[in-house]
Formats: structure tokens, C-alpha cells, sequence
């Protein structure tokens, strides 16, 4: 009787403690069931889904790395429509990151310096899910040295958008850098293959060495039950844990198919949204520095609550999966799931705070993003430069330095919509002028067109399909309209109006000039016809569709109307370049940046740099000069290596007839002169003529001028004014006849 009253003593003091459990158990898990239940729901659809997401995500992978942002999306709504209809279940709205990415890990390559819109994210899907070795098209690689950011800055934007972020994701696994160029190369694959580190081959052209196509094609075979590599002559142990990442500086490069079918290539240029949030982060840490450092903190205080978060949920699920009989009865588990919900609520309460936090921040970072808007559309137009002449190419380290610039020396304003405009408006001056320096004459107006275009298409205010007819006339069909006034209006012109009824605003161009010929006429006849009234019910058309018209009836006053056109929208200085100002680009270099001019026929920039080095003490036993051509490659390289040391100048004319030498400068460039390796009085100078062959990185991270004879009076006389001899105080100083000089100034 005494051990059946025991039993049933254990039995209640058993059921108190299970009970006392199941309240824990419940009171821990009981906030679970809405959130899981809604995850359980998820997880059914995408279950469902799988087959047709997973041949989309295969697609993107294995095909649309080369393409860009807008080209990828169309194909993937194609191929996502395509499996609708034939009836493969996917999801509604396909998007690769949700079904090969990890929230947790694509946080983690924000914080390694992936930008954050979609198109980069899905790049790092791509390479970290390809069965082939990722090669980056990386072209806005910042540079190494060429920079006057503090060190803090210098250490941020020390690399390009793949470099970056490869560079900050391995760091911690040995990452291994190099380059075709280096000696040893070699000897560091084959470590790293041995002993399963990653490696980063930087800065490739469009052809690869041979000795690397065993790793690129992955040929694996087995020796003494090891998986083994050849590399040449040698015969590696091969650790499954090596990676292997290639990238090119080059912006549009031309692989061979049998390069292009080992490697996984990937577009790494930066898109509009990417460039906007590098900016956004740069102004409001120059404007408002307290508030960037709080939301750069938030971030990573945010990617670590994520990713406890996932490892507490894991823990819990872990233990419920494998408790073994009666959860109940285990103590040890129940004292996991409890500590483990308590600590993940502390979790989630701090990160409410942080999310609430970062929306207020978010908010005042927020109303700075025209700025950071105007940025990237500026920063496009100048890439689209390289299209007009090969030499007109522009690192983003330039920009955004260019861009801390114009923050720090713009006028300030406590009004914020004012300072806002300010900022806008000094950064497009600093840009136009900055680029047209390194811009040849014929190329200026155009550049402060695409300027004008782009920021009011931006704003809504011009017609796309206006602007490419006024840059291309429309195509050219069969007229089956005859000419209504052959005397004065040429055949091509009425063919070209007759194309302008498609386009919006001048549908009834044609049958106004067919009807009313004499009014047309007068504009035609008139001296200033971009400024003639324009004719009937199309007096009050303005901008585009009136420098349209005036192509059509006075082609001959196009660059008039133009420029009334960028007067209008931008301003009387965007019409107006600055004059060839050396001393102004040499402040503007430093001992690393080679200062590069680009050649025009009849121009010399010789006796302008030989004088302006006289002026600022560097006499002409200072300054070497060499025109390169066959066999001077060596007698050049020399040069630079002793002026480097001694703190004089070299000058390298005609670099357009060394193509064959200009990768030995090019690696000059990157790998000697540095900082800390080169005195501080050297400069590099550089003329050629335009080349394709020109090294895109020596073009990007140099100081360009052109040296172009002026076009038009007044800009000849603004020249002679701010040219020898009439520049020179000294010229004033040592004349004895005052008033027969300033009558000859007058009179030049």
C-alpha cells in the first residue's frame, strides 16, 4: 500500500512537472503557430512552383549573365510567360532571389559591398551558383591610387562593384590576388588549388592563358584516390573548397566563343538604381555625417539579429525534430526551446527598434535623393561618351571624387530645397566644365546636349521618339508626297516633314506647309530662323519638336537652335566651355595620375608644357621627352624609373605608334607608380592621338586635355587674353610705352 501511495506520489509530482513544461512549451512557442502556419503556406506554394522556378533560375544562370538589367528582364517575363503557357507551374511573379537566394546571406554581401538593387543581387546568385568559374565584366573599377578622398573614404571605394565585394566575402578565406602580369602567378594558383584557398585574377584582356584551361573546364581525374589537376607540368592535389573568380576592367569586351563557353560571364557595371545609393550614402554623410554612421551601424546590427534569428529558429526546429518519445518528459529540450524563445524575443524587440530607427533615418536620407539622382544621370551621360571617341573614358572614382568636391565647395543654403538645387546645379557646372577639358571641339555642344536631354527626359519633359528623329531624321521610305515648294525646300527636307506626322505635337506639320508655304517660306528666308516665329498653330511649340522643325526647314541652323535650346533649359555657361587652362588641369593631378593629351591635327602641346614647367621652376633639363615608336619601349620605361626617384618629368609623345607597348606602360602604371613608391614632384605626360588601343585604365584614371585651335572670334580672342603674352604680369611690368600697348592689346 505505502509503494503504490510512492507511485502515485511520482506519478503527480510527474504530471506537475509535465505540466509546468507544457506551460513553458506553449508560453515559448505559442507566438510561433501564426508565423510558421504562414511559412508552412509559403513553402506549399513554392512547393508547387519548383519545377517552373527552378528552369527559370537554371535559364538566368546559365545564360543572362553577359546582358544588362533591361534586356534580362525582358527575357525572363518572355520565358516566365512562355511557361505559363505551356502550363509549368511557376510562380506568379518570378524573381531568381527567391528561389536560390538566402535573405541572411545576400545581407551579408550588402555589407561586403554588393550594391543592394536586384540586378546586383542576382549577379551574386549567379556566381555563386554557376557550375562555372564566374569572369566579371567589372568595368567601373574605382582606383587603386588616383584618388583625394580621406583614408576612410579611400578604403571604401578602393575597388570595383565584383572586386569589392569578392575581396570583402573571401577575406576571411585566404582570398589569393593576382594577375596575368605577375611573375609568380603561376606558383600561387597552384597553392591555392592545394590548399583549397579562393583566387581573384584581376584585370584580364579579352584572352586568357592557355595553361588555365584545365581549370576553367575543371578537368578532374583521380591518382591514388585523390582528386588531382594538371597545370602545366605539374600534377596538384585539387581541394574541393578552392574558387576560382576572374574580372575585367574592359566596359564592352569581345570573348572568343571558346572562352566564353568555359566561363560564367557576368555584367558587373553598375546600374542607375546602384549608382543612386552609393551616392545617396555619400551626400548624407557629407551633409549629415551622424546620420549615415547610425544607418551604416543599423545595417550590420540588422544583417546580425537576422541572422541569429535563423539559427535560434533552426535550433527549434532542430530539437523538436529529433526528440525522441514524450517531448514532455525531456527537461534538456525544454530548457533549449524556453532559452532559445527567450533570447530570440530580446532578439526581435531590439530589431523592432532598429527597424522603426531606420525608417526615420530613411526618411530625412530620403529627401536628398534628387541629388543623388542628378548624380547618376550625369554620371550616364559621360559613360555614354566612349561611344563618340575611344579616349573619352571616366573612372566613377573620378565622378564620385568630382562629386564630394562639388558638396564640399557649393554654396550652402539652411533652406533645403535650395541647398538641394544648389548642389544640382554646381556638380552639372563642375561636370560640363571638368569634361569638356579633355573634349574636342566639335564634341562640346553635343556633350551639353546630352546633358540638357537627359536631364529633362528625366523629368518627364521631352518625347523620346521626338528626340531620336531629331537625331536621325526619321527612316527613310518611299515619298509618295511631291514637293510643294521645290524652289526653296529640298526634297530630303520634305521628305523628313512628311516622317514628322508620326510623331506627337506635329501630325499636321506636313499639310501646314503644303497649305501655308509662304509663311514657312519667310522662316526659311529669315537670317535667324531658330528664333522666327514659327508659323500657325505650332507658334507655340518649344523644345524639341521646335529644333525638329527647324531641322526640317533650316538643317543649316540646327547648332543655333541648339544651343538657344541648352540656353533655355541649362544656362548661358553650358554654352560656353572653358578655355585650354594647363595650370588648372595640373593642380588637378598628382604624382600618380598620368596627365594625357589628346591629339588633333596642327596642334602641339609641346611649347605650352615646356613654358608652363619653366613658370613653375621645373627648367628643361627637368623635363625628358621621347617619341615613342619601334624599339623605345625600354628607353621610356627607363626614363620613368629614374624620374620617378629623382621627382622630374617624362614626357611620352605619339603614344598611338607604341600600341604594342602601351600594356608594359599600362602595368607601369598600376604596379610602380604608386604611392609611397614615386616622389611627389613626378609627373607622367602623355600625347596620342585617338586609339582604340589606348589602355582604357590609364585613359580613366588620368588627367585628359585636348589643345584644340578655338572655333569663332570670340572664343580666339578669349584664348589670346588668357594666353602668353598678355597672361603674363611681367609682360605689363617691362613696358616702357604704356599707352602704345594697351592700344595694340586693344586692337589684336
Amino acid at each position: 500500500m505505502q509503494k503504490k501511495k510512492q507511485d502515485l506520489e511520482d506519478n503527480i509530482d510527474l504530471c506537475s512537472k509535465k505540466l509546468d513544461r507544457a506551460e513553458k512549451l506553449i508560453s515559448g512557442l505559442g507566438g510561433e503557430k501564426t508565423r510558421w502556419t504562414e511559412a508552412a503556406a509559403l513553402l506549399k506554394e513554392r512547393y508547387e512552383n519548383i519545377i517552373g522556378d527552378v528552369l527559370l533560375s537554371a535559364g538566368v544562370v546559365a545564360y543572362l549573365g553577359p546582358y544588362t538589367v533591361d534586356f534580362r528582364s525582358r527575357i525572363q517575363n518572355e520565358w516566365h510567360e512562355l511557361c505559363q503557357k505551356l502550363e509549368i507551374p511557376c510562380s506568379e511573379v518570378f524573381r531568381i532571389s527567391d528561389t536560390l537566394g538566402d535573405p541572411v546571406k545576400i545581407r551579408s554581401w550588402n555589407i561586403a559591398g554588393l550594391p543592394v538593387d536586384s540586378f546586383s543581387t542576382d549577379n551574386g546568385i549567379i556566381v555563386t551558383n554557376s557550375n562555372r568559374w564566374a569572369l566579371c565584366i567589372d568595368p567601373q573599377v574605382f582606383c587603386f591610387h588616383f584618388t583625394f578622398l580621406p583614408t576612410s573614404k579611400k578604403n571604401m571605394m578602393n575597388k570595383g562593384q565584383a572586386n569589392k565585394w569578392i575581396k570583402n566575402m573571401e577575406k576571411d578565406n585566404k582570398l589569393q590576388i593576382i594577375k596575368l602580369t605577375d611573375t609568380h602567378y603561376l606558383r600561387t594558383l597552384e597553392n591555392a588549388i592545394q590548399f583549397g584557398m579562393p583566387v581573384l585574377m584581376e584585370n584580364i584582356g579579352e584572352e586568357l592563358d592557355p595553361i588555365l584551361e584545365p581549370i576553367l573546364q575543371r578537368l578532374l581525374f583521380k591518382t591514388q584516390g585523390s582528386w588531382c589537376i594538371r597545370l602545366g607540368d605539374n600534377i596538384i592535389e585539387y581541394n574541393s573548397n578552392f574558387r576560382f573568380y576572374i574580372t575585367t576592367r574592359l566596359r564592352n569586351p569581345n570573348y572568343l566563343p571558346e572562352i566564353a563557353v568555359k566561363v560564367c560571364l557576368i555584367n558587373f557595371m553598375i546600374t542607375p538604381i546602384g549608382l543612386q545609393d552609393q551616392l545617396l550614402g555619400i551626400v548624407t554623410a557629407k551633409e549629415k555625417p551622424k546620420l549615415e554612421m547610425i544607418k551604416n551601424q543599423l545595417i550590420i546590427d540588422t544583417a546580425n539579429n537576422k541572422r541569429q534569428l535563423k539559427e535560434l529558429e533552426d535550433q527549434i526546429l532542430e530539437v523538436l525534430n529529433t526528440s525522441q518519445g514524450n517531448i514532455l518528459e525531456n527537461e534538456n529540450a525544454i530548457h533549449i526551446l524556453s532559452s532559445s524563445k527567450q533570447l530570440s524575443k530580446e532578439i526581435i524587440e531590439k530589431q523592432s527598434i532598429s527597424d522603426n530607427t531606420q525608417l526615420e533615418i530613411d526618411s530625412t536620407r530620403n529627401v536628398y535623393r534628387p541629388v543623388s539622382e542628378h548624380g547618376s544621370l550625369l554620371f550616364f551621360c559621360i559613360s555614354d561618351l566612349s561611344n563618340i571617341d575611344p579616349m573619352y573614358q571616366y573612372s566613377l572614382t573620378w565622378f564620385i571624387n568630382l562629386f564630394i568636391s562639388s558638396i564640399s565647395n557649393s554654396e550652402k543654403s539652411p533652406i533645403l530645397e535650395e541647398r538641394i538645387e544648389l548642389l544640382n546645379n554646381h556638380f552639372t557646372l563642375s561636370v560640363y566644365r571638368n569634361i569638356c577639358r579633355s573634349l574636342f571641339e566639335n564634341h562640346k555642344l553635343l556633350f551639353s546636349l546630352i546633358m540638357c536631354y537627359s536631364l529633362m527626359k528625366n523629368k518627364g519633359k521631352v518625347n523620346e521618339t521626338v528626340w531620336r528623329f531629331l537625331l536621325t531624321g526619321g527612316v527613310a521610305l518611299d515619298n509618295p508626297y511631291p514637293n510643294p515648294c521645290p524652289d526653296w525646300l529640298s526634297d530630303k527636307c520634305w521628305s523628313e516633314i512628311v516622317r514628322t506626322t508620326e510623331l506627337p505635337g506635329l501630325e499636321g506639320f506636313m499639310d501646314s506647309v503644303q497649305s501655308a508655304s509662304n509663311e514657312w517660306k519667310a522662316m526659311y528666308d529669315d537670317l535667324t530662323p531658330h528664333r522666327f516665329p514659327i508659323p500657325g498653330e505650332f507658334s507655340k511649340l518649344d523644345g524639341l519638336e521646335k529644333l525638329v522643325v527647324l531641322r526640317c526647314i533650316r538643317p543649316d541652323k540646327v547648332i543655333p537652335g541648339v544651343q538657344d535650346f541648352i540656353v533655355q533649359n541649362l544656362g548661358q555657361q553650358f554654352i560656353e566651355p572653358p578655355t585650354f587652362d594647363l595650370p588648372s588641369s595640373f593642380a588637378d593631378s598628382n604624382c600618380c595620375s598620368p596627365l594625357i593629351f589628346i591629339l588633333s591635327p596642327g596642334a602641339d602641346p609641346m611649347n605650352a608644357l615646356i613654358k608652363f614647367g619653366i613658370d613653375i621652376g621645373y627648367t628643361r633639363d627637368r623635363i625628358q621627352t621621347i617619341s615613342l615608336g619601334q624599339g623605345q619601349g625600354p628607353i621610356a620605361a627607363n626614363m620613368i624609373y629614374q624620374a620617378i626617384k629623382n621627382g622630374t618629368w617624362v614626357v611620352l609623345q605619339n603614344c598611338h605608334l607604341a600600341v604594342s607597348w602601351m600594356k608594359s606602360l599600362e602595368k607601369i602604371c598600376e604596379e610602380t607608380i604608386i604611392p609611397n613608391n614615386v616622389n611627389d614632384k613626378f609627373r607622367l605626360w602623355l600625347t596620342s592621338y585617338p586609339s582604340p588601343d589606348f589602355p582604357v585604365t590609364i585613359l580613366e584614371n588620368g588627367v585628359k586635355m585636348t589643345n584644340e585651335p578655338p572655333k569663332g572670334l570670340r572664343s580666339n580672342l578669349l584664348r589670346s587674353y588668357l594666353n602668353d603674352p598678355i597672361s603674363d604680369p611681367t609682360f605689363y611690368d617691362g613696358c616702357t610705352k604704356v599707352s602704345e600697348q594697351k592700344t595694340f592689346i586693344k586692337t589684336r
